[in-house]
């Protein structure tokens, strides 16, 4: 683990904010790039500039079903007087040697087809009688069920200008054209952009495994019965759940009893399929606090420069926070507190900016915004603390959701924002300008 510049000389001196996530982003680097299949790279961040090979569309093509015709044979058709043309044969997508159109004739062309030789426009069908004779169609007949196959006249009702309902070669992107960025977060658009230039693989940083552990002797899974004194968990399922949310293919851990050894197994077990490991629990000063007993060891023979060290930090909530490495590898590790709220505000703060950094994303933190505090009455904050309260955020207002309480999780659920109290406010009154965290 490295050492940030900042950090306090006394262990029992409070961290700041900012110098515990400096010391995490000091020590995270982005994971090594892999080539990937297209859609096993869905999510992941692109290494490389990609450019286009291949112009889109690689051809001129038509962009409806019609007639594929000369301009000057068209010109001043009408209703009264259209014009009549000789149908030389389709004109299918994916036709590699289309039919030439010569004077007075025309083509039958589907949509996406390639523009055939001597053809300047294409009249919809709905300009034209299909071939019937029998006024404007309101559509293009198979032509296994067209009479005259392919063949016969085509009676068209419009004029139509050059290069009409033609979408033209190069008219997406051009050969040579940048496709992509370094960098990009590859989503659906993306992946089809590659699909579409013929790329099969792309070289990509691989999405962070990140794998969630809660602890608690108190906690039951959701599903089962509450004996007296214990609480469902709901850390672990959160805390998943922002994994991913941020990127991350995210494994959650049920809850591990208040044993030191056991947790520590438990760990040392998820350390195979871990990238960033995160405990939530257990890092107070409590008499059960088996977190910091079972990680907070010096470095010894077979992990050197391994090691997790708990801090206290000057915020509210999750002010007890441990960061370091464990295992082989030196996985990074971050221990989070239990209080929901705590790990919550900690994961925004700490986690999701280190699995971003994981990613090789340099956009690592959430949005943030200033807003006219709405509220009944001034908010209180502890010196020397920044404060971040729950908040639902709209249209430049920020109106606090629940209380401070660091266990008020239904007051979590309905705030799509944090609302920061520095260090050296301790009341901020209605009205005033404040800084928000957005959620999302």
């Amino acid at each position: 683990m490295s050492s940030a510049a900042t950090r306090p000389a006394d262990p029992d001196d409070l961290w700041s904010v900012d110098e515990h996530l400096e010391d995490i982003l000091s020590t995270v680097h982005a994971l090594e790039p892999i080539e990937l299949q297209l859609l096993d790279a869905q999510g992941c961040v692109l290494v490389d500039d990609v450019t286009v090979p291949v112009s889109l569309p690689p051809f001129d093509n038509s962009s409806m079903d019609g007639y594929a015709v000369r301009v000057a044979d068209v010109a001043g058709a009408g209703e009264e007087f259209p014009a009549v043309l000789e149908v030389v044969g389709d004109v299918a997508a994916g036709a590699a040697d289309p039919v030439r159109v010569g004077p007075g004739q025309a083509a039958r062309i589907m949509t996406g087809a390639p523009l055939p030789p001597g053809a300047e426009a294409v009249v919809p069908v709905e300009w034209t009688d299909g071939g019937l004779g029998e006024g404007p169609v309101s559509g293009m007949r198979a032509r296994s069920t067209a009479p005259e196959g392919a063949e016969g006249h085509v009676h068209v009702y419009r004029p139509a200008e050059a290069r009409a309902h033609v979408r033209a070669k190069g008219s997406d992107v051009k050969a040579g054209d940048l496709a992509l960025e370094a960098g990009t977060i590859l989503g659906p658009p993306q992946i089809a952009l590659l699909a579409a230039i013929g790329r099969g693989t792309v070289r990509v940083r691989p999405r962070p495994r990140v794998v969630v552990v809660s602890t608690g002797s108190e906690l039951v899974q959701p599903g089962e019965q509450l004996a007296g004194g214990q609480i469902y968990d709901s850390n672990s399922f959160a805390l998943t759940a922002a994994a991913r949310d941020a990127g991350a293919i995210a494994y959650r851990v049920g809850a591990v009893a208040d044993d030191a050894e056991t947790l520590r197994s438990t760990i040392e077990d998820q350390l195979i399929r871990a990238d960033l490991l995160v405990t939530t629990g257990g890092v107070s000063v409590g008499a059960y606090d088996v977190v910091k007993e079972a990680l907070a060891y010096a470095a010894d023979a077979d992990e050197a420069g391994g090691g997790v060290e708990f801090r206290k930090l000057a915020m509210q909530p999750g002010k007890p926070q441990g960061f370091g490495s464990i295992g082989p590898d030196h996985t990074p590790l971050l221990a989070l507190p239990g209080n929901p709220v705590s790990s919550y505000v900690s994961f925004e703060l700490f986690v999701r900016p280190a699995i971003r950094a994981l990613m090789g994303l340099t956009d690592l933190h959430r949005p943030r915004a200033r807003a006219v505090l709405k509220a009944d009455g001034a908010l209180r904050s502890p010196k020397g603390r920044r404060q971040f309260l729950r908040g639902a955020y709209a249209d430049g207002e920020v109106t606090p959701v629940g209380g401070a309480g660091s266990h008020l999780i239904a007051a979590l659920a309905q705030a799509d924002a944090l609302i920061v109290v520095p260090e050296d406010m301790e009341s901020v009154e209605p009205g005033s300008e404040v800084e928000v965290v957005l959620l999302g």
